[in-house]
């Protein structure tokens, strides 16, 4: 018999989000994102509201154990706290945003990245036992980024993974398991249909899935919509619309982020001067990529970049 989780009630879900919130704060004891020695599992925190900050997630199941925070995806904004948890299906643009923390309660997090072909595997096991769940938060037929209300089973399983961290040999052998159980809570809850959604080899979801894939390892190429579209058997007008319900921008927005992520990534970690850096990403004019980097980022490239390398603290955690 199956048990429904998602019909345990808030009771029982606050103090187990309260117990996750104290495992955290025991493994990142700074502000900042901490990757653990879980592969796919980092831990976030923030000591207070923090300014909007421009990221790509990639796909992940974050749940909030304290505090709140702001995700705008285009022209939508999202925003969720404990006792919720997000899924991004796809990698997206983002810009994100801290709104309740403070010293003695912290914002607190837990993300795990999540391999699609892990998805799709299991979705083939479970076949016909998957329910069906069209009422979640994200009305939108095809967006890449949703979330749902936590049920018990996903809340406990992530309490038991981040638990596993004080025990290095625990967590070889039991991570895997948890994790294994986090997606498979996911599937069997509200955003199910979503996640199997995004599976689907022949679904519209999908196929935009295989378009983004392109543009993130391409994105310094010139944009070509046909050539996009006839690599996944799409009419331009058809993936141009599905394109805009899963990231809630165009196919040119969407690589302009990407351009000026990665720009921003090679100035910080590489030393590239601006110019170089706008060459290296596809840009043709510095001074044009310096205009669009100041909309995106809040200052010009060298401004920002030496902000960045002079403000270790105090920027907003990507999930």
């Amino acid at each position: 018999m199956m048990i429904d989780y998602s019909a345990c009630s808030e009771q029982i879900n606050a103090p187990l989000c309260r117990k996750l919130a104290e495992q955290v704060m025991e493994h990142i004891t700074e502000e900042g994102v901490v990757s653990t020695a879980i592969p796919g599992l980092e831990l976030l925190r923030a000591n207070g509201a923090t300014s909007c900050t421009s990221t790509v997630y990639e796909p992940a199941l974050c749940v909030i154990a304290q505090g709140q925070k702001t995700v705008q995806l285009g022209d939508r904004e999202i925003i969720y706290g404990p006792l919720s948890y997000m899924v991004s299906s796809v990698h997206l643009p983002v810009v994100g945003q801290v709104l309740q923390a403070s010293e003695d309660e912290p914002y607190l997090a837990v993300k795990l990245t999540i391999d699609p072909q892990e998805v799709a595997d299991l979705i083939l096991e479970l076949g016909d036992d998957m329910p069906l769940h069209e009422d979640i938060a994200c009305s939108e037929v095809a967006c890449g980024l949703c979330i749902a209300q936590v049920d018990f089973g996903i809340l406990e399983a992530m309490t038991r993974m981040v638990s596993l961290l004080g025990s290095p040999t625990d967590a070889r052998m039991l991570a895997p398991l948890a994790r294994r159980e986090i997606i498979y809570r996911a599937l069997m809850g509200e955003m199910g249909a979503r996640m199997r959604d995004f599976a689907a080899a022949d679904s519209q979801a999908h196929r935009v899935s295989r378009v983004i894939a392109l543009l993130k390892d391409r994105f310094a190429e010139p944009l070509r919509i046909r050539e996009l579209a006839d690599n996944v058997n799409m009419s331009e007008s058809t993936l141009f619309h599905t394109f805009k319900q899963v990231t809630r921008m165009s196919p040119l927005q969407f690589q302009k982020k990407l351009r000026l992520h990665e720009a921003r990534r090679l100035m910080l970690t590489e030393g590239l001067e601006a110019a170089t850096a706008s060459y290296r990403v596809g840009y043709e004019s510095p001074s044009h990529f310096s205009r669009e980097y100041s909309r995106m980022f809040g200052a010009p490239p060298r401004a920002d970049v030496i902000k960045l390398r002079g403000e270790p603290s105090r920027v907003a955690a990507p999930a």
